[in-house]
């Protein structure tokens, strides 16, 4: 059966320049098999499928998948998805503001200036890392333990733990060694100097989903803020950059509105059609 398909980049507004997500519309009738398949083919680092709401809160459902498994919430699928659900011709149920039902529950996203934010779902774990888990990461990034000066679990759902570095150069320098970082959904995060266009550099590594670096990560960058806005390490307002290190020039909009957080970006189309699935 034929399915309308996009490819999209998201977090920047120029392709080829941010993460890559693959969008099937109208995916009822796909069994969880073929899904996982699909996701394992597209070898993007996520490939989402958008189904009818079973919420009536909600203006449609999404599943996420990466190449290694299904995941309950991801930030770059979120706002690719809504973009391509908007571009097919969905109208959500009240003004400028869709909500996105997925394996976390509802997310709201909202569109201003021409841009996307999803609203940042709450942490299922926070609080700081353990002493062996600092170590294991430390010699896995080719890092003294000094040189780690925070550390966090921001997890949002796919089960992110978090830590920032000296600067955002000593992020970007940073060659993991990623057989020994397993199973981690580890972040790394730094600051860049006063001026930059860009407060902070991020990068992501989740190699035991099949993606070894991930290059624009919105759930991790979602967790981030919430971490280091509320420890008072991050000002309410800032833009991050992630992807650098890949050849990318991904640029996340954080904005902290009262007791939401909004994680937004651009998102550039690159392919539409059909996929026989």
């Amino acid at each position: 059966m034929k399915r309308h398909f996009h490819q999209l980049d998201v977090f920047s507004a120029v392709p080829l320049k941010g993460n890559p997500l693959a969008v099937v519309h109208a995916a009822q009738g796909l069994d969880d098999a073929t899904m996982a398949a699909f996701a394992r083919w597209t070898n993007l680092s996520e490939t989402t499928f958008l189904l009818p709401p079973t919420d009536p809160a909600a203006d449609y459902r999404l599943r996420i998948f990466t190449p290694g498994g299904e995941l309950p919430f991801a930030g770059h699928p979120t706002l690719g998805s809504c973009w391509a659900w908007l571009a097919a011709g969905g109208v959500p149920k009240a003004p400028r503001t869709v909500v996105q039902e997925c394996g976390v529950g509802l997310v709201r996203v909202r569109q201003t200036a021409g841009r996307l934010a999803f609203a940042a779902p709450p942490l299922r774990r926070t609080g700081s890392l353990d002493e062996v888990l600092l170590q294991r990461i430390a010699a896995g990034l080719g890092l003294a333990r000094g040189d780690i000066l925070h550390h966090q679990w921001v997890d949002n759902g796919p089960g992110w733990c978090a830590v920032m570095l000296r600067s955002a150069a000593q992020v970007l320098a940073v060659r993991p060694d990623t057989t020994a970082l397993g199973d981690l959904k580890l972040g790394l995060v730094g600051a860049q100097p006063a001026g930059h266009a860009r407060q902070f550099e991020v990068r992501a590594f989740v190699p035991g989903m099949g993606v070894p670096e991930d290059p624009v990560t919105g759930s991790l960058n979602a967790g981030l803020a919430q971490w280091l806005i509320g420890a008072g390490l991050a000002p309410p307002v800032y833009i991050a950059g992630q992807g650098a290190a890949l050849g990318r020039d991904g640029r996340v909009f954080i904005e902290q509105a009262g007791d939401t957080l909004w994680v937004g970006g651009d998102v550039a189309a690159c392919i539409e059609g059909e996929v026989q699935l």
